[in-house]
């Protein structure tokens, strides 16, 4: 439409009627794709990538090719070109009910299982189905943490509390802290385990410790176990569904990491409730209603999930596991070179460890974002600032890779801090 002035008027609506309710949120690859930005073209070294969380960009972490084949004669039958079911096929939400139970002292069902695309899938209806039900409800995130959570709470209009994560402790959660955090509107906690951003695993122990504090506060924990059986230190992984029958447990997941293919985008959401307090709830009614509305995870894939889960030999876990190890020692061996970082404790699990910087040490860089914008500049080695996992001065450092590139990035990193030591 034209103005008498020969102008076209602007009819379109796109400013909303206000300010926006949520601060625009911090998300690991906005921030990855700011780092990748600040990169000098003309440095000709190859850039080190030791923020992200994807292994399978390096080719000493492939998967295993049984996992190859299954996905191969799944498109190849011609069975699975059609919609999934939402909750995902049966096949493969018995075979993931029987991958689990193999852990825990109870078995699961496959109507236990709900097939998502990627455990982000997961988060996302976990927290929209808490918002529907209650929209005054709050839940209980660590710090650090993964931000994903954050992000899709505030897209829910969830609020969120955080409680502290203690380093000096192996990165055990701070109970008491957590339990004042709690009012009668909090229904839920999230726990990591293997721990990204800490690197850390939790003992049986605590995980109980965590399961009789939820049962006292009358709330679910959501066990984010993305990296399970993905340790190589004295703690072996054990499910939180392992503590089910004294809390209800949402266990999230995928084969994204222990099988080393996150773009295949294959996850779930399983009820670890022995007791049954789930069953017939408000919430999972809210979370089948949220699956209803969503994209299914790709049907052919979720067919191939019981041919991967039986067919991987243990060998293949086994060399994941070893590299991981060894990457995770030369990560901690490294930066501990360096006088500006601290590094708590060698990671036992996943892929990430967690450092502190020392300003004090340092002449010219007032924070973790800018250590890492100048890292990317002058280095051309990606890490991600710990402000983007709730930590700000710290970083998180992944090993998955190369152990060649890993040991790149690292004597970079220290002749980075070197260069910018504060002169004596």
């Amino acid at each position: 439409m034209k103005s008498s002035q020969g102008k076209m008027e602007n009819k379109w609506n796109f400013q909303g009627n206000g300010e926006l309710k949520v601060a625009p949120a911090i998300t690991i690859r906005g921030v990855l794709t700011m780092m990748m930005q600040n990169l000098n073209t003309d440095d000709q070294r190859p850039v080190i990538p030791l923020g992200h969380g994807d292994p399978s960009a390096f080719p000493c972490f492939r998967t295993a090719v049984c996992a190859e084949d299954a996905i191969v004669d799944s498109v190849r039958s011609g069975k699975f070109n059609c919609y999934s079911p939402s909750v995902g096929i049966l096949p493969a939400r018995r075979a993931v009910a029987d991958y689990l139970s193999n852990d825990l002292p109870y078995e699961l069902s496959p109507d236990d299982v709900y097939l998502t695309i990627g455990c982000t899938q997961a988060i996302e209806v976990v927290l929209a189905g808490i918002s529907l039900i209650n929209p005054v409800a709050n839940i209980l995130l660590p710090r650090p943490g993964f931000p994903f959570y954050d992000t899709r709470a505030a897209c829910s209009n969830l609020e969120v509390r955080c409680y502290d994560l203690l380093p000096e402790k192996g990165w055990e959660v701070d109970l008491e802290a957590l339990e004042a955090l709690a009012d009668e509107n909090t229904v839920a906690m999230v726990i990591i385990n293997p721990g990204n951003p800490c690197g850390n695993v939790y003992t049986s122990q605590h995980l109980k410790k965590i399961a009789e504090t939820a049962r006292k506060l009358g709330i679910v924990v959501i066990a984010d176990e993305v990296y399970d059986h993905l340790t190589f230190a004295n703690n072996p992984f054990v499910p939180m569904g392992t503590y089910g029958s004294i809390a209800p447990v949402l266990t999230l997941g995928s084969i994204s990491k222990r099988w080393l293919v996150p773009g295949w985008r294959l996850g779930w959401l399983v009820t670890c409730d022995p007791n049954a307090f789930l069953q017939n709830s408000g919430l999972m009614k809210s979370i089948k209603g949220c699956l209803d509305v969503a994209p299914d995870a790709p049907t052919f894939i979720q067919a191939a999930i019981p041919q991967i889960i039986e067919n991987t030999k243990q060998d293949f876990f086994l060399k994941t596991v070893e590299m991981l190890r060894s990457a995770a020692d030369i990560c901690f061996d490294k930066l501990n070179e360096i006088p500006c970082i601290m590094c708590p404790s060698k990671p036992e699990g996943s892929m990430f460890v967690m450092v502190k910087l020392n300003f004090s040490l340092l002449d010219d860089i007032s924070d973790d974002v800018e250590f890492s914008l100048k890292l990317a500049k002058e280095e051309s080695v990606i890490v991600l600032p710990g402000v983007t996992v709730g930590l700000k001065n710290w970083l998180r450092i992944t090993f998955a890779c190369d152990h060649l590139s890993l040991q790149d990035g690292l004597g970079r990193i220290k002749a980075f801090c070197e260069r910018h030591a504060k002169k004596q």
